[in-house]
């Protein structure tokens, strides 16, 4: 299991013409060189998480979105299936903050070199910030999200997203009403 898929290439071009890893690449490393069994999930572009989803043929409760926050001013992800929404007002509840918001696409797309905006992976650990992560997404054995690209995804099993990203593990989430 582990590395399969079709890569989409190990380089990218900047503006400046200076090539860089892509971020799925240092993520396979992080996650090999931590024992886990992946697989790559190369999809058609899609930028919304039902898009993604339905790209990628996974469940929308299987593939974990991640929602950027700012918990008392300070950057956060919020984790949670792509069929589910943040309830801010039980996320400010269970945190015990003073406010928790929705962070704009501008306070947070320099904090995440490399990946394209919105495809950041959920493990906000490795760049200094908390994550929280739905209850929900513990109900399946694995989960999919987001390698740094609109057309990548990695599905890994729950148990070790939670053992490597050390998410507080809350119940902030709910399905969104059809």
């Amino acid at each position: 299991m582990r590395g399969m898929g079709k890569g989409r290439g190990a380089r990218v071009r900047r503006a400046s013409g200076e090539g860089t890893e892509m971020p799925v690449q240092k993520l396979k490393e992080f996650l090999d060189g931590h024992g886990v069994k992946y697989r790559v999930i190369s999809h058609s572009s899609a930028f919304t998480a039902q898009e993604v989803a339905a790209s990628a043929h996974i469940p929308g409760k299987e593939l974990a979105k991640v929602v950027m926050i700012k918990v008392d001013g300070r950057m956060a992800m919020a984790v949670l299936p792509a069929s589910c929404r943040v309830e801010f007002r039980l996320l400010k509840e269970l945190t015990g903050a003073e406010n928790v918001e929705l962070a704009s696409e501008k306070e947070f797309k320099d904090l995440f070199p490399g990946c394209e905006p919105g495809a950041m992976p959920p493990f906000g650990n490795l760049y200094g910030m908390d994550v929280f992560a739905a209850d929900i997404l513990a109900e399946d054995d694995e989960i999919a999200f987001n390698a740094g690209t609109h057309s990548e995804l990695i599905r890994l099993p729950y148990g070790d997203f939670e053992r490597l990203a050390k998410p507080k593990v809350l119940k902030f989430s709910a399905k969104y009403r059809m």
